[in-house]
């Protein structure tokens, strides 16, 4: 599991300095069913046929890249960052201390 804190120093290239920003993940929006590859597929699938296209049923990847957006403090301008891999991620969670056991 990935832990990342909720505000962090970065460049902003609006500002040209190293400012707060604060850090939030990347979720993909709602799709449209009125785009030209889904009217496309409604299409294809009409009439007294099958399945006319292939449904994957193996996938590729066991985990997702973490994509952060962040937001500078100073002028709101956001900008995203591309991190490693992760299955689980976590923002602004506890912190473990040094030397300190592990509570489940």
């Amino acid at each position: 599991m990935v832990n990342i804190p909720k505000k962090r120093n970065t460049h902003c290239k609006k500002c040209n300095t190293h400012t707060e920003h604060k850090v939030s993940l990347y979720k993909t929006g709602k799709t449209s069913p009125n785009k030209q590859g889904n009217r496309r597929y409604a299409r294809k699938q009409r009439g007294f046929h099958g399945q006319t296209k292939p449904i994957l049923r193996r996938k590729a990847k066991v985990t997702k890249k973490v994509l952060l957006k962040l937001e500078c403090s100073k002028c709101k301008t956001k900008h995203q960052v591309l991190r490693s891999r992760a299955k689980h991620v976590e923002l602004g969670g506890e912190k473990k201390a040094k030397g300190q056991a592990l509570t489940y």
